[in-house]
């Protein structure tokens, strides 16, 4: 297994941002019983974009737009770092473009999340997207522990393994359309509960024993 840290080198070299906005049952349904959503299990590996101005490093500063009503919540999530060319991979072959994991935090501005067509703030507001702190490769992405820490104390603790769709799965399935290409990053989506709300001041760490601990304090 090697690591490599997430620098700021990484984050100018990332090009395409993806990110599966609903890939676990826990958290669909958390999310329509707590936030009054809708949203259904999906029956394909769909994929949403994000963009790279909201990405920061560990140890930098998530900031609230002072005109957001809240409330803003953290998602920890597994990162797939890609690291060669790839195009119409299978499911068997899929993971062999991955350069290697890291993790990734979707804050989210849930009340822009409901009235923004495209997300636009909601999730790709500056400093919404902290990624890191490692690199790692040599790791199976369907059987890692993630948990989310705020203040010290745990939010939210799940495995990869109950992904709805494999990474296997998202990479095969988006390489039919598009060209996957050295540099992007294709997030997978969090389980479970979102809370508590984000304040400022509070500490938020998105922890995994093979990969460390992505921190960033809010302001």
């Amino acid at each position: 297994m090697r690591r490599g840290p997430v620098d700021r080198k990484v984050l100018d070299s990332v090009g395409n941002f993806y990110a599966a906005g609903l890939n676990f049952r826990a958290h669909i349904d958390w999310a329509n019983a707590h936030h009054g959503g809708s949203y259904k299990v999906p029956t394909q590996a769909d994929i949403g974009y994000r963009s790279r101005n909201a990405l920061i490093l560990s140890g930098e500063d998530i900031v609230i737009p002072k005109d957001a009503p809240g409330p803003v919540e953290f998602e920890g999530e597994l990162v797939a770092v890609i690291g060669k060319t790839a195009k119409n991979l299978t499911e068997k072959n899929a993971l062999e473009c991955v350069a290697g994991y890291t993790l990734g935090n979707d804050v989210s501005e849930r009340s822009w999340q409901k009235s923004d067509r495209t997300l636009w703030r909601a999730k790709n507001s500056d400093t919404f997207k902290p990624m890191g702190p490692f690199i790692v490769d040599g790791i199976d992405p369907m059987a890692q522990t993630i948990e989310v820490r705020v203040n010290g104390k745990t939010a939210s603790s799940y495995s990869t393994a109950g992904m709805i769709f494999s990474v296997a799965q998202y990479l095969s399935r988006m390489s039919q359309y598009l060209t996957l290409h050295p540099g992007d990053v294709v997030w997978f989506g969090c389980d479970g509960p979102t809370l508590p709300a984000l304040r400022p001041g509070d500490l938020v760490e998105v922890a995994c024993d093979a990969i460390g601990v992505l921190s960033n304090r809010v302001s």
